[in-house]
């Protein structure tokens, strides 16, 4: 797979398709990755959507099953991982693109969202993760047990002291809402959203459902619509035709 660099930083990615750009933000948490589009989410858009779209994916920077790498950004973690994504585009000469993510890449849009509005036609939320009062800690521990431990094995120099203070940085201090957006935002984003909402700890249904109604430009899928596999389908062909009515019309 291609990779792109950047000072210390190294972003593995993938294209598949032709068409208007749609950047895919993979589920897993901080292991979010392309292997895990096809064990992880309920569909694999690199392979649903490659004739409607440029489909592009890359690895979250130090995810386990992935091979992106870079600094843990202890006060910045959130726009650390913008950083990498804003910067893939900026590599492959692309302004404006279509997002969708699943669970982490909820939260990762809305930081898109907040730092680069202009570029960012439409989004969609898949299963978005966000913060549950009934579940405080949830990430900080996941993360943890799952994510932390193996990246301080692949890398001496990051301490497990050093995992607690990103991940308290990324979520504890951060605890409310989507984590990288405010209420207010969200209530005066004119970017047009999708939201297709879970209803799971890490995927807090009150939360994505509050996204839906605050936001002005807002579209939501049925729900429950991983049910089944008529429900799947249903939903993929509703976040088609949402994408394809906020790409650009050529000149």
């Amino acid at each position: 797979m291609p990779v792109y660099e950047r000072g210390n930083v190294r972003v593995n990615y993938e294209e598949v398709g032709s068409g208007f750009p749609l950047l895919i933000i993979p589920g897993g948490g901080l292991n979010a990755s392309i292997p895990l589009l096809e064990t992880s989410v309920p569909f694999n858009p690199m392979v649903t959507y490659k004739d409607d779209f440029r489909c592009i994916a890359l690895d979250l920077r130090n995810a386990d099953p992935g091979q992106s790498s870079g600094p843990l950004e202890i006060d910045r973690p959130w726009d650390s991982y913008s950083d990498d994504q804003l910067g893939l585009m900026d590599h492959l000469g692309i302004n404006e693109f279509l997002v969708m993510g699943f669970c982490i890449g909820g939260p990762m849009i809305h930081n898109l969202l907040r730092l680069a509005p202009e570029r960012i036609t439409a989004a969609a939320l898949m299963q978005p993760s966000g913060y549950s009062p009934e579940h405080p800690d949830l990430f900080y521990q996941n993360n943890t047990r799952a994510w932390g431990p193996p990246l301080c094995e692949k890398r001496p120099e990051i301490s497990i002291d050093m995992v607690h203070d990103f991940l308290t940085s990324m979520y504890t201090n951060r605890a409310d809402f989507v984590f990288t957006s405010t209420r207010d935002y969200v209530r005066n984003l004119q970017t047009p959203i999708l939201t297709a909402p879970d209803n799971v700890p890490a995927h807090p249904h009150a939360v994505a459902m509050e996204v839906a109604e605050l936001a002005p430009n807002s579209e939501v899928t049925r729900f429950p619509w991983k049910d089944t596999q008529e429900h799947i389908d249903e939903v993929v062909d509703q976040v088609r035709r949402f994408l394809k009515q906020h790409q650009p019309v050529k000149a």
